[in-house]
């Protein structure tokens, strides 16, 4: 989808990413101990105890973990994300300290894990992590090959929320939790697409009819796939169709109207690309 862009755009928008992180890390989670997880969460808990800038400790946990990726993992693996840990780093060095919220948590892991979703979506969309647990899951992989690196990032992480219930309450470490839904629904929103549609199967016995009626009042296009009811062995064709959110409704009224015994199965659906959606 994106082959035609220049390489240097996806370094910047790596980079833009990253300095978004960094905002919500260093005038959002810090400030309200909000522990996420990920190197920069132990960067927090080491500041709070030997009051070491966020940037630095970021740092000198990402140096071995590259150093070793750099000899079992190939280059095009690393240089993405190298960018954007130093990136991150170098956010959390330059960008002033505006503590946004810190007389409410709730708001702090609310907004902070939604900027931080942003730019955690912006990294992953161009193909980087951040490095931290990424990294060091994706290491820990080479010896654990019955987990998958998601599985082995939600233990390490885990470890990581818990140290900072340790250090700074179990009160603070469920708003964490908070923070980190957050990144996954907003950073998931943006990696599939922020415009949701719907899509509709219909079995009847009057499939023609109903297709003639969505191409005709609705102007939307449906296809016809040969089914067939394994219970009866009876062939019919069933209707597939996606629609915008406002147009499912419409879609049920007018089967309900053709055939009140029709099967209608309807769900959400993400970026459909092509006429009438989104174009390429």
């Amino acid at each position: 989808m994106f082959k035609n862009r220049p390489v240097w755009v996806d370094y910047v928008l790596i980079v833009f990413g990253a300095f978004i992180m960094g905002f919500a890390i260093k005038n959002m989670y810090d400030p309200a101990g909000l522990v996420t997880g990920g190197v920069t969460g132990v960067a927090i808990i080491v500041k709070y105890y030997m009051g070491i800038p966020l940037w630095l400790t970021n740092t000198v946990l990402n140096i071995p973990l590259f150093l070793i990726a750099w000899r079992v993992q190939s280059f095009s693996f690393i240089k993405r994300t190298a960018a954007a840990t130093a990136a991150l780093s170098l956010s959390l060095y330059i960008i002033p300290e505006i503590p946004m919220v810190t007389d409410d948590i709730f708001l702090s892991a609310l907004f902070g894990g939604i900027v931080s979703g942003v730019g955690t979506g912006l990294v992953f969309l161009m193909q980087a992590t951040t490095g931290g647990t990424d990294m060091l899951a994706a290491l820990m992989r080479r010896k654990l090959k019955q987990y998958s690196i998601a599985q082995i990032m939600q233990v390490l992480d885990g470890l990581i929320v818990l140290a900072g219930a340790g250090v700074f309450g179990i009160t603070i470490a469920l708003y964490a939790c908070i923070a980190i839904f957050m990144v996954s629904r907003v950073s998931d929103g943006i990696l599939e697409g922020m415009k949701f549609s719907k899509q509709a199967l219909i079995i009847s016995d009057k499939s023609n009819e109903i297709a003639q009626a969505i191409l005709s009042r609705l102007d939307r296009g449906v296809t016809a796939v040969p089914a067939v009811g394994m219970y009866s062995g009876q062939e019919r064709q069933m209707l597939f169709c996606v629609v915008s959110r406002k147009e499912i409704v419409r879609i049920r009224e007018l089967v309900w109207e053709m055939d009140p015994k029709a099967f209608v199965i309807m769900s959400d659906v993400r970026e459909v690309l092509g006429e009438g959606f989104i174009e390429y």
